[in-house]
């Protein structure tokens, strides 16, 4: 199993002006210590699956990680409303200034026609890979000119998930310096159901619009060529997690929910690879007919 990083980054490139801007001690060693970090979040996971897997029964989990498993380090920065908007607005000068037809009013709206959107930094979503192991967040509060790390204004992370059996939104709290483990749909698939997929997203906070959120996160994922078998995998499992189920047609949340998630039947066959199953997946949703491709 590999850690992997998004892009390999060199700050000491001859002449960068980004070398002298960062070269200050506190920023010396920020690579290395998010490798390390990484590191430390990978084996976390390897020791959850290994444990996982002796409640379950056989060796799945684990082997599925080491067998050519990826571990893919991510620093998360999700946008103030603040900020949002002043990147909407230079967005639009820009084409204006290439003679493109703007609406300012359209496109700098954080959208009036869909409420949902300007209250998450995250629309509803399953991760697909196996274990999404994450730090608890760190938030940033912005007055213009200076930056300054402070509290959860509420007290939680702002991270909520969706609890299929009560059928209703619970928010997640971490205390500081811990990791959250989130399942994801592969995970769900390997344990026959056993483990649930976490279906979540991530709230802005109210009235705080000058207020950013920060995370590492590392995603653990099978090879791409691990292969998915269906067979004794719960029927009732997928059709609780069909657009067309009860569940979806219980309450004006779940009906939402439902509307932008698409269903894992209609991504998941038997014997696909998980190659595959990732590109329908991100597919159906961000494709350009994703149902989440305008969000």
């Amino acid at each position: 199993m590999q850690m992997k990083y998004d892009e390999e980054f060199n700050l000491r490139r001859e002449g960068s002006n980004i070398a002298k801007e960062v070269d200050g001690v506190e920023f010396r060693d920020l690579g290395f210590i998010f490798k390390e970090l990484g590191f430390c979040m990978m084996e976390l996971g390897l020791c959850l699956a290994r444990i996982c897997d002796k409640l379950i029964g056989g060796s799945e989990l684990e082997q599925s990680l080491l067998q050519n498993g990826t571990a893919k380090g991510r620093l998360i920065h999700y946008h103030s409303v603040a900020d949002t908007l002043a990147i909407k607005e230079a967005a639009n000068r820009k084409r204006h200034n290439r003679g493109s037809k703007v609406n300012l009013k359209e496109n700098v709206s954080l959208g009036d026609d869909d409420d949902d959107k300007s209250k998450l930094w995250q629309q509803w979503h399953y991760d697909y890979g196996i274990f999404t192991i994450l730090t608890t967040p760190m938030f940033i509060l912005s007055n213009g000119s200076d930056e300054q790390e402070r509290e959860s204004p509420s007290g939680h992370t702002y991270l909520q998930v969706f609890h299929p059996e009560l059928n209703r939104v619970v928010m997640v709290k971490a205390s500081r310096g811990s990791f959250i483990v989130q399942v994801g749909e592969s995970a769900d698939v390997l344990s026959k159901g056993r483990l649930r997929a976490t279906l979540h997203s991530v709230c802005r906070p109210t009235k705080m619009e000058n207020l950013s959120r920060e995370t590492f996160v590392v995603f653990l994922q099978p090879a791409w060529s691990k292969t998915f078998s269906l067979k004794d995998y719960p029927v009732e499992h997928l059709k609780l997690r069909d657009q067309d189920s009860e569940l979806c047609e219980s309450n004006g949340v779940t009906r939402k929910i439902c509307g932008i998630v698409p269903p894992l039947l209609s991504r998941l066959q038997d014997g696909i690879t998980f190659a595959e199953f990732s590109r329908e997946t991100t597919k159906q949703y961000y494709g350009g007919s994703g149902l989440q491709s305008n969000r």
